[in-house]
Formats: structure tokens, sequence, C-alpha cells
């Protein structure tokens, strides 16, 4: 198991945000911390405790007139770590390849591919041409509806009709290099994993799945450990002191 940390922009500023907030109306969110630190000084301070294969989301829509201060943000944490972090955001096949000239050693995409509600292997296969499979994280992040939980696209904001599984995982595989699955319910709260997601998880045995949400303790973390028997990677980001909250970014980065 690896500790993958992370960098959420949001309206030009590093934030730290309540999963299932976010709105693009407005460019409104509820936040849990506003960074007064550009990107820049996380991306070193990740490379100096040689902490790689994190991520940097731009939570910003591309229609948004916050777009262009976010994307910059996100190239001055690019331009700071190269080849160290990956980057979501708006990402397609026609611009996939300038982040990844950009110093990004992955691309992060999940609106692309999950269109009105269901893969969309055009798109998927584009993607792939562009910078091959390597190259792509695929963001599976979800939430619950009934007993199940679904992708959800667009920034957290529209449920898809597919469904977390095992064999959503093993159809995607050949397709990237890795997936980032954030769940988006406890997202933020600070309140615990969610078990049932974590062990939905734990169940495939294939490309790397770094896990997002609700941890907040050392504790936690072993259990999480524990119970992904150590194949899956974590990433933690509101409950650190770096991002205002109570769980020592040093201690976890020694643990």
């Amino acid at each position: 198991m690896d500790f993958r940390p992370c960098i959420d922009i949001h309206n030009g500023k590093v934030k730290q945000l309540v999963g299932g907030t976010l709105k693009d109306e407005g460019d409104v969110a509820s936040e849990n911390f506003v960074a007064s630190h550009d990107a820049d000084y996380y991306a070193n301070m990740y490379k100096e405790d040689g902490l790689d294969g994190g991520h940097i989301i731009i939570l910003n829509s591309k229609d948004s007139e916050y777009y262009k201060d976010s994307l910059n943000q996100a190239y001055k944490a690019l331009n700071a770590y190269p080849n160290g972090m990956q980057i979501g955001g708006g990402i397609n096949a026609d611009n996939a390849q300038s982040f990844i000239d950009a110093g990004a050693s992955h691309v992060i995409v999940t609106s692309y591919v999950f269109q009105d509600g269901k893969i969309n292997y055009d798109n998927l296969n584009k993607l792939v041409e562009a910078v091959g499979k390597d190259r792509i994280v695929l963001d599976l992040s979800c939430r619950r509806k009934g007993d199940k939980f679904y992708i959800v696209t667009d920034r957290w904001q529209k449920f898809t009709e597919e469904i977390v599984s095992v064999e959503l995982f093993e159809k995607l595989e050949k397709y990237c290099d890795e997936f980032l699955v954030h769940g988006v319910d406890v997202e933020g709260h600070g309140s615990g994993m969610d078990e049932d997601l974590v062990w939905i998880l734990a169940n495939y045995h294939g490309n790397k799945i770094t896990y997002a949400g609700g941890i907040s303790t050392l504790e936690e973390v072993s259990k999480f450990k524990r119970m992904s028997a150590g194949a899956l990677d974590v990433t933690i980001g509101s409950a650190l002191d770096i991002f205002g909250g109570n769980l020592p970014y040093k201690s976890l980065v020694k643990m």
C-alpha cells in the first residue's frame, strides 16, 4: 500500500471540498480548507518526501471564469514535480498529450469516457490512441444509490448507469494503467472510509487502484490496509494537517 498525495484546485486556489457539494453554476462548493500557498508549494513538498503517483484535479469546468486560473495552478504543480503527479479535470483525446508534455505522468479521465450515462468506447479508444494506455488513469468515483455504487461524472454531479463492480474494472483494465476511486458520499467528511466500497475494490485483482474518501486517522489507515490486504493505495486530503485537518502529514509519510 502506498500513500498517494493530492492537490485539488478550485477557483484558482488549492482547496479541500466536501464531496458532492460542488456546483458548476456559480462555481460554489462547501469548503473544508482554502490554502494560502500555491499548488507548486505542495508539489515540491511531495517531491521532497518521495511521494509519487499523486493527483492534481482541476475542479472547475472549462466554461468557468475561473478555469484559466485553476489551469495555471495545475501547471505550476506539474512544473515543480515533472512526471511525479497525475492530472485530471476536463481531459480528452485532444488535450491529453499537452498535459503529458507539461509534466504529468498520467491523465485522469471520467466525463470524457462516461457520456450519456454509459461508457463511450469510441472516446476511450481515441484516448488510448492519443497517449497510450500506460498514461491513462480512469476515475471511477462513485455515489451510493440503493445498495449499489454508481459512477458519477461532471465533478461528481451526474449519475451514470454504470455500477462499480469487479466486472466493470475487468472490462476497463485493458484501456488504462490505473484506477482512481473517490467514495463521494464520505469524501471530505472525515467520518471513516466507505467499507462497502472498499470491499468491492479489494476483491478486484488487476490494475492498481487508489481509494479516496473519509479516512482521517492513522488507525483508519491501518484498518484500510488490513481490509485490502495492502493491495489498494490510499489518498487523503482534508484530514491532513497540511490542509487544516488533524492527521499529521509527516506521520502518515513515515508510516
